[in-house]
């Protein structure tokens, strides 16, 4: 929902501000995304190659001829085999790692300052995982881009990120550097998800942690803490208002009750070390 008085700011400028010819400059121009399913945001009725040179032809004033050879050099680059007869075969003639190589090649396509990748490996073995997130970040390197990556696997995660943001219930709960989140969490939130990763390096055999509970109806959420209903730490100011954000230094921010000096919370380990500045 984008309520009066949102804003959306890329570069400077507010994207809800873009008149139609601005947003077709910037989708796929400026910013390029990499959606979740492949299968199904690719056109089935198109070649792969004609989906490349459709977003090439649309922002830049390559011919035709020119569009289709950079659209061979694009699969080449993000790893697709025989690239010069794979162009003009369709979607459903590739693997599921094949289809998100040409979903990357199309995002790559108009070198995008910006590129979001929703949950880009979700539907992946782990194998071909490693590797689009190895191309993702071979890629953003080499193109000088940024990545908004949208997922839930906190491995993948920790293999990318420089800064992570958690959001729980559509609202953000705790935003820092990778190492900080990981190493000092200060939500609730990100604590359990931390704690419900398998861990390898345990000899005993030990029973899976999970976050009881399930996530609220977004239709009517809580009043307070969108957290409250599933969270061991929960206190009645909780129930009853949004807690404040705070910052523990360094751009570290989480949104919790917790840290308040009236309700210390001396059971929470994850709290131990925590210091409020104002």
């Amino acid at each position: 929902e984008i309520k009066e008085g949102s804003e959306i700011i890329f570069d400077g400028e507010d994207v809800l501000q873009f008149n139609e010819k601005r947003l077709c400059a910037y989708r796929g121009g400026e910013v390029a995304m990499v959606f979740q399913d492949a299968l199904a945001a690719l056109n089935p009725t198109m070649t792969v190659g004609n989906q490349i040179i459709e977003n090439l032809r649309h922002h830049t004033k390559l011919s035709k001829k020119e569009a289709k050879a950079r659209a061979v050099e694009l699969l080449r680059m993000v790893g697709i085999p025989q690239p010069e007869s794979r162009v003009d075969q369709y979607p459903h003639e590739f693997s599921g790692g094949m289809r998100q190589r040409v979903m990357i090649a199309i995002a790559f396509a108009c070198d995008p300052k910006l590129l979001i990748a929703d949950e880009p490996t979700t539907a992946l073995d782990v194998t071909i995982q490693a590797q689009i997130i190895d191309l993702i970040k071979a890629l953003q390197k080499e193109k000088n881009a940024s990545v908004i990556l949208i997922t839930h696997d906190l491995g993948v995660v920790a293999n990318i990120a420089d800064r992570i943001v958690v959001m729980y219930a559509g609202q953000i709960v705790e935003r820092g550097t990778s190492i900080e989140v990981f190493h000092h969490p200060r939500h609730p939130y990100t604590n359990a998800l931390l704690e419900a990763v398998p861990r390898l390096d345990l000899q005993n055999k030990q029973q899976l942690a999970s976050i009881e509970g399930t996530p609220p109806d977004l239709i009517a959420p809580p009043k307070g803490c969108p957290f409250c209903t599933r969270c061991k730490y929960c206190m009645e100011i909780c129930c009853e208002q949004q807690p404040p954000v705070l910052n523990f230094g360094d751009g570290h921010e989480a949104s919790c009750w917790l840290y308040q000096l009236e309700t210390p919370a001396a059971d929470a380990p994850f709290t131990q070390e925590a210091h409020y500045e104002g």
